[in-house]
Protein backbone atom coordinates (compact mmCIF):
# COMPACT_ATOMS: atom_id res chain seq x y z
CA UNK A 1 0.00 0.00 0.00
CA UNK A 2 1.33 3.43 -0.90
CA UNK A 3 2.28 5.57 2.14
CA UNK A 4 -0.09 8.42 1.17
CA UNK A 5 -3.02 6.03 0.74
CA UNK A 6 -2.24 4.40 4.09
CA UNK A 7 -2.18 7.80 5.86
CA UNK A 8 -5.52 8.76 4.26
CA UNK A 9 -7.16 5.51 5.34
CA UNK A 10 -5.84 5.87 8.89
CA UNK A 11 -7.17 9.45 8.98
CA UNK A 12 -10.59 8.25 7.79
CA UNK A 13 -10.63 5.57 10.49
CA UNK A 14 -9.79 8.14 13.17
CA UNK A 15 -12.62 10.40 11.98
CA UNK A 16 -15.08 7.50 12.04
CA UNK A 17 -13.99 6.58 15.57
CA UNK A 18 -14.37 10.20 16.72
CA UNK A 19 -17.87 10.38 15.21
CA UNK A 20 -18.85 7.09 16.85
CA UNK A 21 -17.52 8.28 20.23
CA UNK A 22 -19.45 11.55 19.85
CA UNK A 23 -22.67 9.67 19.11
CA UNK A 24 -22.24 7.37 22.11
CA UNK A 25 -21.40 10.14 24.60
CA UNK A 26 -24.50 11.65 26.16
CA UNK A 27 -24.60 15.45 26.10
CA UNK A 28 -27.14 17.73 27.75
CA UNK A 29 -28.43 21.24 27.24
CA UNK A 30 -30.99 22.22 29.88
CA UNK A 31 -33.90 19.71 29.58
CA UNK A 32 -32.63 17.96 26.46
CA UNK A 33 -30.22 15.06 26.00
CA UNK A 34 -28.50 13.81 22.87
CA UNK A 35 -30.02 10.42 23.75
CA UNK A 36 -33.56 11.80 23.55
CA UNK A 37 -35.53 11.33 20.37
CA UNK A 38 -36.89 14.87 19.96
CA UNK A 39 -39.59 16.29 17.69
CA UNK A 40 -39.53 20.07 17.16
CA UNK A 41 -42.67 21.67 15.72
CA UNK A 42 -43.41 25.17 14.46
CA UNK A 43 -39.69 25.68 14.03
CA UNK A 44 -39.56 28.97 12.14
CA UNK A 45 -36.00 29.31 10.85
CA UNK A 46 -34.85 26.05 12.54
CA UNK A 47 -32.41 27.92 14.77
CA UNK A 48 -33.62 26.27 18.01
CA UNK A 49 -33.18 22.69 16.81
CA UNK A 50 -29.85 23.63 15.24
CA UNK A 51 -28.69 25.11 18.54
CA UNK A 52 -29.22 21.76 20.27
CA UNK A 53 -27.70 19.84 17.36
CA UNK A 54 -24.49 21.85 17.72
CA UNK A 55 -24.31 21.18 21.46
CA UNK A 56 -24.98 17.47 20.93
CA UNK A 57 -22.47 17.23 18.08
CA UNK A 58 -25.10 15.32 16.10
CA UNK A 59 -28.74 15.59 15.06
CA UNK A 60 -29.40 11.89 14.42
CA UNK A 61 -32.12 11.76 17.11
CA UNK A 62 -33.82 14.96 15.99
CA UNK A 63 -36.83 15.61 13.76
CA UNK A 64 -37.48 19.30 12.98
CA UNK A 65 -40.70 20.45 11.33
CA UNK A 66 -42.25 23.64 10.00
CA UNK A 67 -45.76 24.61 9.00
CA UNK A 68 -44.27 26.39 6.00
CA UNK A 69 -43.07 24.97 2.70
CA UNK A 70 -39.42 25.30 1.67
CA UNK A 71 -40.40 28.12 -0.69
CA UNK A 72 -42.11 30.09 2.09
CA UNK A 73 -39.21 29.59 4.46
CA UNK A 74 -36.81 30.91 1.86
CA UNK A 75 -38.94 34.06 1.48
CA UNK A 76 -39.58 34.59 5.19
CA UNK A 77 -36.22 33.90 6.84
CA UNK A 78 -32.70 34.91 5.88
CA UNK A 79 -31.17 31.79 7.47
CA UNK A 80 -34.05 29.31 7.33
CA UNK A 81 -32.89 27.17 4.41
CA UNK A 82 -29.21 27.22 5.40
CA UNK A 83 -30.14 26.16 8.95
CA UNK A 84 -32.29 23.34 7.59
CA UNK A 85 -29.48 22.15 5.33
CA UNK A 86 -27.00 22.14 8.21
CA UNK A 87 -29.44 20.14 10.33
CA UNK A 88 -29.76 17.56 7.56
CA UNK A 89 -25.98 17.37 7.21
CA UNK A 90 -25.80 16.61 10.92
CA UNK A 91 -28.35 13.78 10.57
CA UNK A 92 -31.64 15.52 11.37
CA UNK A 93 -34.86 14.72 9.51
CA UNK A 94 -36.38 18.03 8.36
CA UNK A 95 -40.05 18.07 7.36
CA UNK A 96 -42.08 20.88 5.79
CA UNK A 97 -45.83 21.58 5.60
CA UNK A 98 -46.46 19.94 8.98
CA UNK A 99 -49.59 21.25 10.71
CA UNK A 100 -49.44 20.55 14.46
CA UNK A 101 -53.24 20.20 14.57
CA UNK A 102 -53.14 17.07 12.39
CA UNK A 103 -49.51 15.96 12.64
CA UNK A 104 -50.34 12.59 14.22
CA UNK A 105 -51.67 11.59 10.77
CA UNK A 106 -48.50 12.66 8.94
CA UNK A 107 -47.17 9.75 6.83
CA UNK A 108 -43.82 9.70 8.65
CA UNK A 109 -44.57 11.09 12.10
CA UNK A 110 -47.39 8.62 12.74
CA UNK A 111 -44.83 5.79 12.63
CA UNK A 112 -42.63 7.46 15.29
CA UNK A 113 -42.71 7.93 19.06
CA UNK A 114 -40.69 10.62 20.81
CA UNK A 115 -39.09 11.25 24.21
CA UNK A 116 -39.64 14.99 23.84
CA UNK A 117 -41.98 17.07 21.68
CA UNK A 118 -41.05 20.76 21.70
CA UNK A 119 -43.19 23.72 20.64
CA UNK A 120 -41.72 27.15 21.32
CA UNK A 121 -44.05 30.16 21.47
CA UNK A 122 -47.09 28.71 19.67
CA UNK A 123 -49.08 31.37 17.84
CA UNK A 124 -51.52 31.41 14.92
CA UNK A 125 -50.31 34.75 13.60
CA UNK A 126 -51.42 38.32 14.13
CA UNK A 127 -54.94 38.15 12.71
CA UNK A 128 -56.51 40.37 15.39
CA UNK A 129 -55.15 42.49 18.27
CA UNK A 130 -53.20 40.22 20.64
CA UNK A 131 -55.56 40.71 23.58
CA UNK A 132 -58.80 40.46 21.57
CA UNK A 133 -61.27 37.65 22.17
CA UNK A 134 -60.97 36.35 18.59
CA UNK A 135 -57.16 36.19 18.72
CA UNK A 136 -57.18 34.42 22.08
CA UNK A 137 -59.74 31.86 20.88
CA UNK A 138 -57.68 31.07 17.78
CA UNK A 139 -54.57 30.50 19.87
CA UNK A 140 -56.52 28.29 22.27
CA UNK A 141 -57.73 26.23 19.32
CA UNK A 142 -54.12 25.86 18.14
CA UNK A 143 -53.04 24.59 21.57
CA UNK A 144 -55.97 22.18 21.69
CA UNK A 145 -55.04 20.66 18.34
CA UNK A 146 -51.36 20.47 19.21
CA UNK A 147 -51.93 18.77 22.55
CA UNK A 148 -54.26 16.18 21.04
CA UNK A 149 -51.76 15.27 18.33
CA UNK A 150 -48.64 15.46 20.52
CA UNK A 151 -50.25 13.05 22.98
CA UNK A 152 -50.52 10.47 20.19
CA UNK A 153 -46.81 10.81 19.28
CA UNK A 154 -45.18 10.83 22.73
CA UNK A 155 -43.67 7.64 24.15
CA UNK A 156 -46.01 5.86 26.53
CA UNK A 157 -43.32 4.51 28.87
CA UNK A 158 -43.78 7.31 31.41
CA UNK A 159 -40.66 9.21 30.45
CA UNK A 160 -42.05 11.15 27.50
CA UNK A 161 -42.64 14.89 27.86
CA UNK A 162 -44.39 17.55 25.81
CA UNK A 163 -42.75 20.96 26.19
CA UNK A 164 -44.47 24.25 25.42
CA UNK A 165 -42.51 27.47 25.90
CA UNK A 166 -45.04 30.21 26.52
CA UNK A 167 -44.97 33.91 27.40
CA UNK A 168 -46.32 34.82 30.83
CA UNK A 169 -48.79 37.51 31.83
CA UNK A 170 -51.78 39.04 30.07
CA UNK A 171 -53.12 38.06 27.55
CA UNK A 172 -51.14 34.79 27.35
CA UNK A 173 -52.49 33.50 30.66
CA UNK A 174 -55.95 33.60 29.03
CA UNK A 175 -54.96 30.83 26.62
CA UNK A 176 -55.59 28.27 29.39
CA UNK A 177 -52.54 26.20 28.45
CA UNK A 178 -52.54 23.94 31.50
CA UNK A 179 -56.31 23.37 31.45
CA UNK A 180 -56.22 22.59 27.73
CA UNK A 181 -53.58 19.94 28.45
CA UNK A 182 -55.47 18.44 31.40
CA UNK A 183 -58.62 18.03 29.31
CA UNK A 184 -56.54 15.94 26.89
CA UNK A 185 -55.11 13.58 29.48
CA UNK A 186 -51.88 15.47 30.18
CA UNK A 187 -50.67 16.85 33.49
CA UNK A 188 -48.19 19.60 34.25
CA UNK A 189 -45.03 17.87 35.46
CA UNK A 190 -42.96 21.05 35.84
CA UNK A 191 -42.80 24.69 34.78
CA UNK A 192 -39.39 26.39 34.58
CA UNK A 193 -38.27 29.87 33.47
CA UNK A 194 -37.12 30.11 29.86
CA UNK A 195 -33.96 32.04 29.03
CA UNK A 196 -33.08 32.49 25.38
CA UNK A 197 -29.36 32.72 26.16
CA UNK A 198 -29.41 29.07 27.27
CA UNK A 199 -29.65 28.16 23.57
CA UNK A 200 -26.78 29.85 21.69
CA UNK A 201 -27.76 30.72 18.14
CA UNK A 202 -31.51 30.53 18.77
CA UNK A 203 -33.27 33.46 17.15
CA UNK A 204 -36.99 33.52 17.92
CA UNK A 205 -38.91 34.90 14.94
CA UNK A 206 -42.17 36.79 14.56
CA UNK A 207 -42.90 34.31 11.74
CA UNK A 208 -45.90 36.25 10.40
CA UNK A 209 -46.41 39.28 8.19
CA UNK A 210 -43.87 41.55 6.53
CA UNK A 211 -41.62 41.46 9.61
CA UNK A 212 -41.50 37.66 9.83
CA UNK A 213 -37.68 37.53 10.00
CA UNK A 214 -37.46 39.87 13.00
CA UNK A 215 -37.22 38.65 16.58
CA UNK A 216 -39.80 39.52 19.20
CA UNK A 217 -39.05 40.34 22.85
CA UNK A 218 -39.32 37.14 24.85
CA UNK A 219 -39.86 38.93 28.15
CA UNK A 220 -40.98 36.66 30.96
CA UNK A 221 -41.55 33.16 29.60
CA UNK A 222 -41.65 29.60 30.89
CA UNK A 223 -41.24 26.10 29.52
CA UNK A 224 -44.21 23.97 30.57
CA UNK A 225 -43.48 20.24 30.72
CA UNK A 226 -46.45 17.90 30.36
CA UNK A 227 -46.67 14.14 30.83
CA UNK A 228 -49.39 11.59 30.19
CA UNK A 229 -51.92 11.19 32.99
CA UNK A 230 -51.16 7.45 33.04
CA UNK A 231 -47.59 8.33 34.07
CA UNK A 232 -48.96 10.07 37.16
CA UNK A 233 -51.13 7.04 38.03
CA UNK A 234 -48.20 4.64 37.71
CA UNK A 235 -46.07 6.73 40.08
CA UNK A 236 -48.64 6.70 42.89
Amino acid sequence: MAPIQQVEEEHDEEQEQEQETSLNTEKWNKHYSSKHKILFVGEGDFSFSLSLAKVFGSAHNLVATSLDSQEKIEKKYSNGISNARELEERGCIVLYDVDVKVMSQHFFLKTQRFDRIVYNFPHVGFLYPENSYCQIQLNKKLLKGFMTNAKALIKKDGGGEIHVTHKEGDPYNKWDLVRKAEKRGLFLHQSVPFFKDDYPGYDNKRAHGKLSDLSFPVGEASTYKFKLQTSLSNSL
